[in-house]
């Protein structure tokens, strides 16, 4: 696997290819944005059309693995965008253009909340129902380890900066026990493909399609073999936007009309457990976008997920995962890092070992989140 260009050789290097591949020319690309990855997304208009062109560097990203996915959702009858060109050992790749208008910017301007998430859901009910009929995917399983290894991602980067230590091995130890006598009863229901990302900022409305295929489907590369609670917990327990609890009830029950065969204590177990394990990755992964990639903007989201996972530890499934947070984590540290504001990285001396407090760079911009 090559390892990245500079930024300049990238963008030198990608409109070579969007000149051998639409004509000598093509026009260098508008950029749109960045997102939480190492991606980039372009915007290219010529001959009265528009495409968008995904920049994923080849160490770092997978173009094949978007590829993949992209025609399992298509042959299912759902709008990914269809691939008009890939260079995979470049990581490049020439996208159908769904525009601009995601859920979020939607219901940001009025959009009915109940149709849009109603549509969702049902995009994942068609998922659901169709998956079941797939084989030959090659693609790797949402494992216990795979789960627990996430989790562990709040230890990794949230711990250290909440209590300005690395998370003893005692404690880590428990936590891993904690999750290894829940996570189990996560695989009482029948597999299927798990987008992941699956939020009203990944989510398009798509104009002139009919049924499922009016939402359109981004950011779904990671894809994995899980659980069918968990693409409903992205959509309705999302870490950016508060989703109205009626809304929220209205598409379980929707779900569970769709499967009257479905073990529905199973679904709910499933849903409350991956539920707490998404939002505790998250608030590491949102913990290490700040302090590793200096993108602040993510820590403003740390209030909700704190609010949501104390939420979700109430359920009863997640006694032992409420016990540990109790004993280890316990209220006061868990807004360590918005606490008026203040947001002090923790760094352990080069020279004592001992843990010194950093203040972050006041000029450091907001960043935006991707298609």
């Amino acid at each position: 696997m090559k390892t990245s260009a500079t930024p300049n050789t990238r963008r030198a290097n990608l409109h070579a290819w969007l000149r051998g591949m639409i004509g000598e020319d093509t026009p260098m690309p508008r950029l749109l944005s960045a997102d939480a990855s190492f991606r980039r997304y372009y915007r290219l208009w010529e001959y009265n059309r528009s495409w968008v062109i995904m920049d994923a560097p080849p160490d770092r990203e997978s173009a094949d693995d978007f590829a993949r996915v992209a025609r399992l959702l298509l042959e299912l009858g759902l709008s990914a965008p269809r691939i008009h060109g890939l260079d995979a050992e470049q990581g490049f790749m020439l996208l159908e253009d769904f525009g601009d208008h995601t859920f979020s910017r939607a219901l940001a301007d009025g959009a009915d909340e109940h149709g849009l998430y109603r549509l969702a859901t049902d995009a994942l009910i068609a998922l659901h129902r169709g998956w079941s009929h797939h084989h030959g995917h090659r693609i790797e399983a949402y494992s216990e380890a795979v789960l627990l290894n996430e989790a562990l991602l709040l230890l990794d980067w949230y711990w250290p900066e909440a209590m300005g230590e690395r998370c003893p091995e005692a404690i880590r130890r428990d936590f891993i026990t904690a999750w290894k006598d829940i996570l189990p009863q996560t695989t009482a229901l029948p597999h299927t493909l798990v987008m992941r990302d699956y939020h009203v900022d990944n989510l398009m409305v798509l104009p002139g399609r009919q049924g499922v295929a009016a939402c359109g489907l981004l950011d779904f590369q990671d894809a994995l073999i899980g659980s069918p609670a968990y693409d409903l917990v992205s959509l309705l327990r999302d870490a950016r936007r508060d989703v109205d609890p009626g809304v929220a009830e209205a598409m379980m029950a929707r779900y569970r009309d769709a499967f009257p065969g479905l073990d529905a204590t199973a679904l709910d177990d499933s849903f409350w457990i991956l539920g707490a394990q998404r939002t505790t990755k998250i608030i590491g992964i949102f913990t290490r976008l700040w302090r590793r990639d200096a993108k602040p903007a993510y820590l403003r989201h740390l209030p909700r997920l704190w609010r949501l996972l104390e939420q979700e530890l109430a359920h009863p499934a997640l006694a032992p995962v409420r016990a540990w947070y109790d004993t280890h984590l316990p209220h006061d540290h868990r807004l360590a890092l918005s606490r008026n504001g203040m947001h002090q990285p923790w760094e352990p001396s080069r020279k004592s070992g001992q843990a010194a407090i950093l203040l972050p760079p006041a000029s450091m911009p907001p960043t935006r989140r991707g298609p």
